[in-house]
């Protein structure tokens, strides 16, 4: 009796091994065999959730809105208290994968073309204060393209506001008590940029960069556009957009050609004589051509 009940725990045990290799066999799958495979399953496994733990989220942040003219315009930065973020999707960077370089945020600014360009709500006050000051109209629909985009509600890191992001000190010298207020911006800025025009010498380039870079930035460099990157592509988009108007001038038509005529009595006959010297004495007629 002694004798089966110290043998019956390891007949027990014996059982469960039996049932256990029979339930892999019937598998296909040896159980040494088995235990040998999940190894590198379950290590693999573990280093991928260790690299999805250390992964950080790459992500840019993008605003959108409606400009005056109901032109959709995206920027990276929020120049309109009324802009929608939008959060473009994350991108997951492994330590084992290499890491490039991200591209810095899209910003997609409306271009301006002068002989394409659509008409604008504030056409009719550039014109008023354009021709009040002397300034082409072009230009200054080229300033404030450049400046906000057309969004009279445009506002910048530095303090600029407005169509023609105007800062606090030189709105308040202009006397613009709401630079938001489109018609107050255009008059202090078309003003502004007439000051600019008479300092240089109705130089269009150097106004401009001293529009962007200040007065101050032009006359250090020896009256001469700074070499400043964003100075330097500024003036070049905006006389891109709205040529000069030496530039915009048809050439002049030739000038008429003159034709001195002359009479010279040869042997008893009038024998008529042409040049384009003017005769010094004697009677002669003028002929016109052209």
């Amino acid at each position: 009796m002694e004798d089966v009940l110290v043998e019956k725990p390891e007949r027990r045990r014996a059982d469960r091994r039996q049932r256990t290799d029979r339930r892999f066999l019937c598998r296909g799958v040896d159980r040494r065999r088995a235990d040998r495979r999940c190894a590198p399953v379950a290590t693999a496994g573990f280093v991928i959730a260790a690299c999805l733990a250390g992964a950080r989220p790459a992500h840019a942040q993008i605003y959108s809105w409606r400009d005056a003219n109901g032109t959709l315009v995206l920027s990276d930065r929020r120049l309109d208290p009324e802009a929608r973020r939008i959060d473009t999707p994350s991108v997951r960077e492994a330590p084992a994968i290499p890491q490039t370089r991200v591209a810095s945020p899209v910003r997609a600014i409306r271009t301006l073309i002068a002989h394409e360009r659509r008409a604008s709500p504030y056409d009719g006050v550039i014109a008023e204060h354009a021709a009040k000051h002397g300034v082409r109209p072009d230009l200054v629909r080229a300033v404030i393209q450049a400046e906000s985009g057309f969004n009279p509600r445009a506002r910048s890191a530095k303090g600029a506001m407005g169509l023609m992001q105007l800062m606090p000190g030189t709105a308040a010298d202009l006397g613009v008590l709401n630079p938001f207020n489109a018609s107050e911006n255009i008059r202090g800025g078309v003003a502004y940029l007439r000051q600019l025009l008479n300092r240089y010498d109705n130089n269009e380039a150097l106004a401009l960069a001293a529009y962007n870079a200040g007065p101050a930035a032009v006359d250090r460099h020896g009256s001469k556009v700074p070499p400043y990157q964003e100075t330097q592509q500024y003036v070049k988009r905006i006389l891109g957009w709205s040529p000069s108007a030496v530039a915009q001038a048809p050439a002049p038509p030739p000038a008429p050609k003159v034709i001195y005529k002359t009479i010279e009595v040869v042997d008893g006959l009038a024998v008529p004589r042409y040049s384009t010297t003017r005769p010094e004495s004697g009677v002669y007629e003028t002929l016109t051509l052209g």
